[in-house]
C-alpha cells in the first residue's frame, strides 16, 4: 500500500474489492437495464401522434409501443408513484425499502437465490416480492394514493400507447440493427 501524507491510495481489505465488483457488476446491470430504454424525443415526437382508424388498429398499437417503450412507461409509473407517495412519508419510506429489496434479490442478482439450503426459483422471488410490496404499502394507509397513481400512469400508457404511430419505430429498430437481416439475403 502506498501512501501520499496519510491517504492511502490503494486498499490492503480483500472485501473491500469484492464489494467494489459487486456494486461495479450493480452499476453494469443497471445501464444494461436503462439501455433498453428509448430516447424521450423518440417517445414523445409529436408528429408521430395520430388518432387510430378503428380499434383494432388502437390495440395494435398499444401492444406495439408497450413492447417498444416498456422501460420508458416503467419509469413514468414509478414516477408517477413516487410523487403520489410524497404525502405519506412512511409509504415512501416503504416503497423505497422494497425498491431495495427489489434490486438486491431480483435485478442484480448474479447466481441463483438459496434459502435454508433451497433453491428458489426467479418466478417464485417476483410473485413473494410483488405480494409483498402490495401488502407493505396498503398496510400503510395509503392504498387510495397507490391505486389513483396506478390507474394514472396504465391510462397514461394507454393514452400514449393509442394516439402514437408505430411506423416509425420499426425504422428505428433497423437503425440500430435490432431488425432481422433476411430482407438481405
Amino acid at each position: 500500500m502506498t501512501t501520499y501524507g496519510a491517504i492511502p491510495t490503494s486498499s490492503s481489505s480483500p472485501g473491500t474489492s469484492s464489494n467494489l465488483d459487486y456494486l461495479s457488476r450493480a452499476k453494469e446491470r443497471i445501464k444494461a437495464g436503462l439501455g433498453t430504454r428509448h430516447p424521450w424525443k423518440l417517445m414523445f415526437d409529436f408528429h408521430a401522434v395520430k388518432l387510430p382508424s378503428n380499434f383494432q388498429e388502437a390495440l395494435f398499437r398499444i401492444k406495439t409501443n408497450v413492447s417498444f417503450f416498456r422501460m420508458n412507461y416503467a419509469i413514468i409509473v414509478l414516477l408517477i408513484l413516487f410523487l403520489s407517495l410524497l404525502w405519506h412519508p412512511i409509504s415512501l419510506i416503504v416503497f423505497i425499502i422494497m425498491m431495495a429489496a427489489w434490486l438486491f434479490l431480483y435485478f442484480l442478482r448474479d447466481e441463483p437465490l438459496v434459502v435454508f439450503g433451497r433453491l428458489i426459483d426467479d418466478r417464485v422471488v417476483l410473485i413473494v416480492l410483488s405480494v409483498l410490496t402490495l401488502v407493505f404499502l396498503f398496510l400503510t394507509n395509503a392504498a387510495e394514493n397507490i391505486l389513483v397513481a396506478l390507474l394514472i400512469g396504465v391510462v397514461f400508457v394507454v393514452a400514449h400507447g393509442t394516439l402514437r404511430k408505430t411506423d416509425d419505430l420499426f425504422l428505428d429498430k433497423e437503425a440500430t440493427g435490432l431488425m432481422s437481416t433476411t430482407a438481405e439475403t
